[in-house]
């Protein structure tokens, strides 16, 4: 079997080079994840959201402050590679459409679609139309509700209510349970802990569970912090005691 060679005119418009790299058309500005952009030909700048000449774009379209350090806006014209730690990258269309998204398997999106942050933390929420970029640990599979579905393998919904956790008796028990509970994160396995989703709508599955990265998951807790009161963060505080102490026996 032959490998393909591409140059600049023989690489796709907005589509697939292969499974897991997604070339863009660019002519104009998107949108892009830190570290996703592996190649690029033409005219391209990248620059960070804070750059003075961006104020307009990013106050009409990026509502985020939680991941704001972690997008810049690819503008100019060319051809722009994006992929992710070799997991099978995909672009989808939205048309007036309402969709959640894991924050870290978002790659990149067209400012016409506005980001929010969802309730639910790690996701982002994309509402308007236009194309985005996602990655995921193999193949997405589209289901409907009712469903519960395993958080890591989770990848986003779109057009039906947020969902609710679940949990079973044993997940619930014990003082890092009740941590996990205080965040609604955590690293344990989908028979102790699911989204429950119900209503109208399509979930988003990848194909196998993949475990959150550390600096996602230490970005969510920190911004959930903020809700609590002295009586939370006290409590807190002696779970992470209690932990720090458990880890360096």
């Amino acid at each position: 079997m032959t490998t393909p060679t591409f140059n600049r005119l023989s690489l796709p418009s907005n589509d697939n080079v292969n499974p897991y790299v997604f070339c863009v058309d660019l002519d104009g500005q998107w949108f892009t994840q830190k570290g996703k952009m592996i190649a690029y030909y033409g005219q391209i700048r990248f620059e960070a959201l804070s750059a003075g000449p961006l104020d307009a774009l990013v106050a009409a379209h990026f509502h985020s402050p939680l991941y704001a350090h972690d997008w810049i806006v690819a503008q100019g014209r060319g051809k722009l590679l994006l992929a992710d730690r070799g997991f099978d990258v995909n672009s989808y269309d939205l048309t007036d459409g309402n969709l959640t998204v894991r924050a870290g398997n978002l790659l990149a999106f067209e400012p016409g679609l506005d980001l929010k942050q969802s309730i639910i933390p790690g996701f982002l929420t994309l509402i308007g139309t236009g194309r985005f970029i996602a990655a995921s640990n193999g193949p997405v599979h589209f289901v409907e509700p009712p469903i519960r579905v395993d958080p890591q393998a989770l990848l986003g919904w779109a057009d039906c209510p947020s969902p609710c956790h679940h949990y079973d008796h044993g997940y619930m028990r014990g003082v890092l349970g009740m941590a996990r509970s205080l965040f609604g994160v955590g690293g344990t396995s989908g028979e102790e802990h699911q989204f429950d989703f119900t209503g109208q709508g399509t979930v988003l599955m990848q194909s196998s569970e993949t475990v959150m990265d550390t600096d996602t998951m230490l970005r969510d807790l920190e911004g959930q912090i903020g809700m609590l009161g002295v009586g939370g963060l006290q409590r807190l505080q002696s779970v992470i005691a209690q932990r720090l102490a458990s880890e360096r026996q």
